[in-house]
């Protein structure tokens, strides 16, 4: 770390104790904060990042494009310094003050991998696209039946009961659709399908007996309950500028829900600008007992203690702090006995795309926003192994009507803007979320010789594609194709974006949760298995990655884990 032991700042080490210290203010360490907060256990939130306060720090939430120097574009200079952010779907002149700029923290990419970031209070529940389904048996069994990575030490009925816990906090609308493959969840009312979509819902639903279209599920509050609006929530507007934050609270964010809740409790301290150097590990006590901060502006050293430690970092930053906390119990990182530490990470994969004309109706039209779309769970792989291939693909689908833009005579004048009232085709959209199978070469590691501005080792990127991937990318192709063709669709067009691993931003593993400490860093309370009362319930912790969006499970999984930490503490067993 910068310096040496002399330079750090402890101010009194019974100042600076706590019961509890989480890294990190998203979705994850925000629950884990909430949770521990309501059950009287002093916890000191770490966050690298500058503070964002609800409703008082989202500046542009408000603003029409006219407001914005370059009407809510990114000028070209600054897409050309930040090659990697930029081709996030989500960064704009509104959001980019929320996004960790290219050259601010940067990364050693020995296979390309866009990672993309938000660096302040609240993380990325700010900028997620919030998407929330459980996963099913079917997830959770899945490795122990195929094979393909070690066993869930968990399964469903596991965490069904912590599902239902946070959802109803958080807020998550969607049907009781009463599918094996996609649990039914604590649900406020949908938002409705347009008409084209129930059209190809429709016609998708009479041509195949395993495949379901569903309403999206996502965390917007529909029509809020007492327990939302004790949080100062209200219902959502839809009014589709997610990213800004929503002064409204409308969906779910650690800003406007676990955060505010916890810090009225009284036993919330929040550090902002303080980045996480490593954990501390006490030879003689064999246990963590605090971590190594660092001063995000001053790059002043500070102590921090506490009995336990949550490490929510967001997955790769948590790989990449127990990778650094070195003692010597552990050379090669917090828990990593096994060598295993920032191996096996695994991603959702976006590269597939269909698109599509949708013939009719053409008396009728969608109106207003929605924040989600129909999707349809995996049926490839679901109750045995029947493909050439591993797992699946979750689908996701939208169709919107467009307006007209004039036929030949019809560009210019007049005649070019009496085209513009008229409706256009129906255009559809279907995207497929792949699973990939957690591999050990894919992995992140420690720069021998590079660190960041903060003096931390800079993380070093092998992660990439493999044939099943490139399998699984294949069907869905070749099935979006079939069932657009069925559901009466024209102008049909498939695409491979061939983008880098990254995008999905649903990165996942590298310390991931296991029976057996020779083959995974975590047991069934997401605890490392060498070091009891250090927890990690991030995307980091995850055995495998499932077919649908993880940021739910990440919730209930931490959770589930404080609750047990409170219980283990107050036995004096942390």
């Amino acid at each position: 770390m910068p310096g040496d032991s002399l330079n750090v700042n402890n101010r009194g080490v019974a100042e600076n104790t706590y019961d509890a210290i989480v890294i990190g203010s998203g979705i994850s360490g925000g629950w884990a904060a909430k949770e521990l907060c309501d059950h009287g256990i002093k916890t000191l939130l770490l966050e690298r990042g500058r503070n964002v306060v609800h409703l008082k720090d989202y500046p542009t939430a408000t603003m029409g494009p006219w407001e914005f120097p370059h009407r809510d574009s990114i000028p070209l200079k600054v897409q050309q310094e930040n090659p990697i952010v930029n081709r996030c779907y989500a960064f704009g002149e509104a959001t980019e003050h929320f996004f960790v700029k290219d050259n601010d923290h940067p990364y050693v990419q020995d296979k390309p991998f866009d990672w993309i970031r938000g660096y302040q209070v609240g993380g990325k529940s700010l900028l997620w696209a919030r998407a929330t389904q459980r996963w099913s048996k079917f997830d959770f069994e899945g490795p122990a039946r195929d094979g393909f990575a070690v066993d869930w030490p968990i399964r469903y009925n596991d965490i069904a009961p912590w599902y239902s816990h946070v959802e109803r906090f958080a807020g998550i609308s969607g049907n009781r659709d009463g599918l094996e493959t996609l649990p039914d969840c604590e649900s406020l009312p949908a938002w409705e399908m347009s008409c084209g979509e129930k059209i190809i819902q429709e016609r998708i639903l009479s041509n195949y007996k395993d495949r379901f279209v569903v309403q999206g599920r996502c965390a917007h509050l529909t029509v809020p309950k007492e327990i939302h609006i004790q949080q100062g929530r209200q219902q959502c507007q839809a009014r589709s500028k997610c990213e800004r934050g929503c002064p409204y609270g409308g969906y779910f964010s650690s800003n406007a829900s676990t955060l505010p809740w916890a810090m009225k409790t009284g036993n919330l301290t929040l550090r902002p600008d303080s980045v996480v150097h490593s954990i501390i590990y006490d030879e003689n006590k064999k246990r963590a007992t605090g971590v190594r901060v660092i001063d995000a502006n001053t790059r002043q050293a500070t102590e921090f203690f506490a009995k336990i430690i949550f490490v929510n970092a967001a997955c790769l930053n948590s790989n990449l702090i127990l990778l650094n906390s070195t003692s010597n119990r552990f050379p090669n990182g917090l828990g990593n006995d096994n060598g295993l530490l920032g191996k096996y990470v695994a991603f959702h994969n976006y590269r597939g795309t269909v698109t599509a004309t949708l013939d009719g109706p053409d008396d009728k039209y969608h109106y207003g926003r929605r924040p989600t779309s129909p999707m349809m769970p995996n049926f490839r792989n679901v109750h045995k192994q029947e493909m050439d291939f591993l797992r699946g693909y979750m689908v996701h689908y939208n169709v919107h009507r467009g307006r007209a833009w004039g036929s030949d005579g019809e560009q210019v004048g007049a005649a070019y803007k009496e085209a513009l009232t008229r409706p256009g085709d129906w255009n559809v959209f279907m995207m497929m979320q792949g699973e990939t199978i957690p591999k050990e070469q894919n992995m992140v590691s420690l720069s021998n010789d590079k660190k960041d501005q903060w003096g931390v080792p800079q993380l070093v990127f092998n992660v990439d594609y493999d044939d099943n991937d490139e399998k699984v990318l294949k069907d869905f192709l070749e099935q979006g194709v079939e069932m657009l063709e069925k559901a009466g669709c024209t102008n049909i067009s498939p695409h491979d974006s061939k983008q880098a691993p990254g995008l999905d931003i649903h990165e996942m593993g590298g310390i991931r949760m296991g029976h057996d400490p020779k083959t995974s860093l975590l047991n069934k309370f997401n605890q490392v298995h060498a070091c009891r009362n250090v927890f990690v319930t991030d995307g980091a912790c995850m055995t495998s990655v499932s077919t649908q969006n993880p940021s739910l499970t990440f919730m209930a999984l931490t959770a589930r884990a404080a609750n047990h930490a409170v219980k283990e503490l107050k036995k004096g067993n942390l």
